[in-house]
């Protein structure tokens, strides 16, 4: 039998201990370790003490680190392809820095958000409007937009900075329209001259449209003929007029505004400061309505061209525009035909122009003013030696000789004098003799 010198002698020459001989000596409790220099394998043995020392157990030890190499190295692979696919996915997912580098350079003209305000309002787009839209003035009569369509014109005219004149007329675009188109130009500080005539707009536009000029401070030219504007109208318009200073000329013809719409305008033109040409053309203005718009006249200081035709003045309503010329210093030209005037209206008006200075234009056509009513205007310019008439227009009215002979004698005062009526008496006498 070897000694325990011996057992460890044999284990230092490189031979593996047997199981027996650990067995007999229990006190090896260090680690034991031999290389196969050629085949350069390692074997680990333990002592007693540690429970995985048997052979047996060792190759087992040393499978599952293979295994956890491989799950580790198959965790490997799944990251990198894992890190693959999220860039891949990286690239379809929105971030909230993405969105802001994909947001689209600014369109001042409008034409992306007009496709997506058709859309919503589901109308067709208008080609012209699309081919148009970088152009100083854009006329779109006649299109038929309706109230949809106005709302999806007006989205991009809110920002565009091209257009400069706007013409709707005759749109159909009624009182929505109307009203969309007005909280644009609450916004668009670029369009000066905007055209929304014959278009239905109401009194509630005409609403939408006065609070418009309270903040609007760029237009200065706007047509609202033939939109069925009443004397609710008026209430709305009124106050906007005396507060809006940049608004020149103003078109109103062709509504229906009457007595208290005369009285409401008037208070209106007396404190405006910006208007420089009216047209109440076609309208009911009658009687005390009549009287108080041309009092307003009379105080306004800026308006230059004024037309009051069609409407329904009479002899009041001539007497308070006589008035008016004889205070009124800025005036220059004046319609008032078609209003019922007789002849004593006539000559009424007629004391203003012995001493208005400024009125150069003056058409009292188709009243009933008669030759006497003409011969008290002329006669009236004759007498002014200030006075600056170029052109009196009594168109279909007759005249008699008094009148002729009158004609050429102020001509010899006022060469430049034009005065037009509808003839003479008793040339279709002569003719026929």
């Amino acid at each position: 039998m070897m000694t325990q010198k011996q057992k460890v002698r044999s284990c230092s020459w490189g031979r593996l201990p047997t199981r027996a001989s650990f067995e007999e000596s229990p006190c090896l409790t260090l680690l034991f370790s031999t290389q196969q220099i050629e085949g350069q394998t390692e074997f680990n043995v333990r002592g007693p003490k540690d429970q995985c020392s048997s052979p047996d157990r060792n190759t087992k030890d040393r499978g599952e680190r293979q295994d956890e190499e491989k799950v580790e190295e198959e965790e490997i692979e799944q990251e990198k392809r894992g890190g693959e696919e999220r860039v891949s996915s990286d690239e379809d997912y929105d971030t909230d820095l993405e969105i802001e580098d994909k947001e689209e350079a600014y369109d001042p003209t409008g034409q992306t958000c007009y496709m997506e305000a058709c859309k919503k309002y589901q109308v067709v787009p208008a080609s012209y409007f699309l081919r148009h839209m970088q152009n100083s003035e854009l006329s779109m009569m006649h299109r038929g937009l309706g109230p949809q369509g106005t709302k999806a014109l007006a989205v991009p005219l809110v920002t565009n900075t091209s257009i400069l004149r706007l013409n709707l007329r005759d749109n159909w675009m009624e009182e929505m329209g109307g009203a969309a188109i007005a909280e644009m130009l609450k916004e668009n500080c670029y369009i000066t001259e905007v055209d929304l005539s014959d278009n239905k707009l109401g009194d509630y536009g005409a609403k939408a449209i006065a609070g418009m000029l309270k903040e609007n401070s760029t237009l200065v030219n706007l047509n609202l003929s033939g939109n069925h504007f009443t004397d609710k109208s008026a209430e709305y318009l009124g106050p906007a007029l005396m507060t809006n200073t940049k608004l020149q000329h103003l078109d109103l013809s062709y509504n229906a505004l009457g007595k208290s719409a005369g009285q409401n305008l008037g208070d209106s033109l007396s404190e405006n400061t910006g208007l420089r040409s009216l047209s109440l053309a076609w309208n009911c203005i009658r009687g005390r309505g009549a009287v108080m718009l041309a009092n307003g006249l009379g105080g306004n200081i800026y308006l230059r061209t004024v037309d009051l035709s069609f409407n329904g003045f009479s002899k009041e309503g001539a007497i308070a525009l006589g008035q008016a010329l004889k205070e009124n210093s800025v005036l220059e030209e004046l319609n008032v035909s078609n209003n019922r005037i007789p002849p004593e209206g006539a000559i009424r008006l007629a004391m203003g122009l012995r001493v208005n200075k400024t009125i150069k234009s003056l058409n009292m056509g188709k009243n009933p003013i008669q030759d006497a009513g003409c011969y008290g205007i002329l006669k009236s310019v004759q007498e002014n030696p200030d006075s600056a008439m170029e052109t009196l227009d009594f168109g279909d009215i007759i005249v008699n000789q008094d009148f002729e002979d009158l004609y050429t004698a102020v001509k010899e005062i006022f060469p430049g004098l034009t005065v037009n009526y509808g003839g003479r008496f008793g040339i279709f006498r002569k003719a026929k003799a």
